[in-house]
């Protein structure tokens, strides 16, 4: 398993900071989230912020939790996600959803609101982006987007492209086959509390769903055989009680998770945040490798997936 935190206070500037202060902590990941105008909190640009972190990190993996590609231009997502990704020498990736509606900069002004309508939005804007990341021409028909050839250069780092770890709504089949077709899946249940059983029926169903794929009944994209397919699951431990953390997320890494998400959207402020990171991920006992584990869930055999104790999404990050 593999641990991040998500920076849910704090401007560009504190951001970059703090991202250097969780990677010298031994945290493999650091995130932001995607939101524009959220009653009167003070927010600014996530890609600006992934740039800060960036260049003041080496080795750790960069992110929003999550991207609402829906609400923007995908040649322009395109562009700020090649950026960052070489920025930052390879280390980005693209946690994706709808959106939430919370955010004014929806409905207000005249974005799509829609489930039905911003699911047609992500699914093209997806395929958008890994076509125009790659630097050749490409050209895109579908019904809400449409262009002719077109070369967005430099090219991304990252082959065949960008990691893309769409939302997957358990038990709903649309949303959990889109992650299904892409590199990764963040694990969300509405009406379940998110703990190993229902980590251990996402498996399932993945598995499955690969058998019949290598039938030959079921087209699933090709990735690197040293890309596993990650299983993402995001919630609160406690800083203070090492022990006790370790044990929330040993149980869900046995169950398949790959990436354990550390995310306190209700009541961080800027020094609960860079005490949590100091405290550092709760690997627990012999936990503290940053190398694929064994239940790192292969793209090319069956495994098991978990998820974890849920945690509300921040008043503006897509779902």
């Amino acid at each position: 398993m593999r641990y991040g935190i998500v920076l849910t206070v704090g401007d560009a500037r504190t951001a970059g900071n703090l991202a250097a202060e969780a990677e010298a902590a031994g945290w493999d990941g650091v995130f932001t989230f995607d939101a524009v105008a959220i009653g009167g909190l003070e927010l600014d640009d996530p890609w600006v912020i992934l740039a800060a972190m960036a260049l003041r990190t080496e080795r750790a993996t960069l992110g929003a939790m999550v991207f609402a590609p829906t609400r923007r231009r995908p040649w322009l997502f395109a562009k700020a996600a090649v950026t960052i990704d070489r920025l930052s020498h390879g280390r980005l990736v693209l946690p994706v959803g709808l959106g939430a509606l919370d955010d004014a900069a929806f409905g207000t002004v005249g974005e799509a609101v829609t489930a039905r309508e911003r699911a047609a939005l992500l699914d093209e804007t997806l395929a958008i982006v890994e076509g125009l990341s790659g630097g050749e021409p490409f050209a895109f028909h579908g019904e809400h987007y449409g262009f002719g050839l077109m070369t967005i250069r430099p090219p991304r780092v990252q082959q065949p492209r960008i990691p893309v770890w769409p939302v997957g709504a358990w038990p709903h089949a649309k949303a959990m086959n889109r992650a299904l077709g892409w590199d990764g899946v963040i694990v969300q249940a509405a009406d379940r509390p998110a703990d190993p059983a229902l980590l251990r029926e996402v498996t399932a169903w993945i598995a499955a769903k690969r058998v019949v794929a290598e039938a030959g009944a079921l087209a699933i994209p090709d990735s690197p055989p040293d890309r596993p397919y990650e299983v993402v699951v995001n919630g609160l431990t406690p800083a203070g009680d090492p022990a006790g953390a370790a044990s929330i997320t040993r149980a869900l890494a046995e169950a398949g998770a790959t990436w354990w998400i550390e995310a306190d959207w209700e009541h961080a402020d800027l020094d609960s945040l860079r005490a949590r990171i100091s405290a550092g991920p709760p690997r627990g006992c012999g936990g503290g490798s940053r190398t694929a584990s064994p239940s790192r869930l292969d793209r090319s055999a069956p495994g098991s997936v978990p998820r974890a104790p849920r945690s509300r999404g921040p008043p503006g990050t897509a779902r």
